[in-house]
């Protein structure tokens, strides 16, 4: 038996998400790990992160959805909060991506489920990525080799 897959291009799927998102009996929307911005945090195709509407203050370490002016949704960390205006980094580059405002920030990430784990604030892993990795930038790809070294 054939069954037929219906793909749906990611910008459709992430436009509903923002207006789900703006239903406020919606607390959060599950959606799955595509691309290897943040990864080892998160690993494309593995990992699922839930998203709720950033109606809290957005600090340092959060993870935020967001749309960039070319019109391509992304997923990453919030670096540094300045002039109303937030600079990105994704978990597993060492560029900073400056200039996000609030008015492109569609969501931010509540929970993960990592490797079958949930993690959320206060967990080892997540707390691990929002402190010591977002302090680490330039020593990343050092540690990521080191990582892939002693896992082989």
């Amino acid at each position: 038996m054939d069954k037929h897959r219906r793909v749906i291009a990611p910008e459709i799927l992430l436009e509903e998400y923002r207006q789900l998102l703006a239903d406020e009996s919606i607390d959060a929307l599950p959606l799955v790990i595509s691309g290897s911005s943040m990864s080892p945090f998160l690993v494309h195709g593995r990992d699922t992160v839930y998203l709720s509407r950033p109606d809290g203050q957005i600090k340092k370490g959060d993870v935020l959805l967001y749309r960039r002016n070319s019109g391509a949704y992304i997923l990453h960390r919030v670096y540094k909060i300045e002039n109303n205006s937030y600079t990105m980094v994704g978990d597993a580059q060492t560029e900073l991506e400056q200039g996000i405002t609030a008015e492109q920030v569609i969501a931010i990430m509540t929970s993960a489920l990592r490797k079958g784990k949930m993690q959320q604030p206060g967990t080892f892993w997540w707390e691990f990525f929002r402190k010591f990795w977002l302090n680490v930038i330039p020593l990343r790809p050092f540690f990521i080799k080191l990582y892939n070294i002693i896992c082989k």
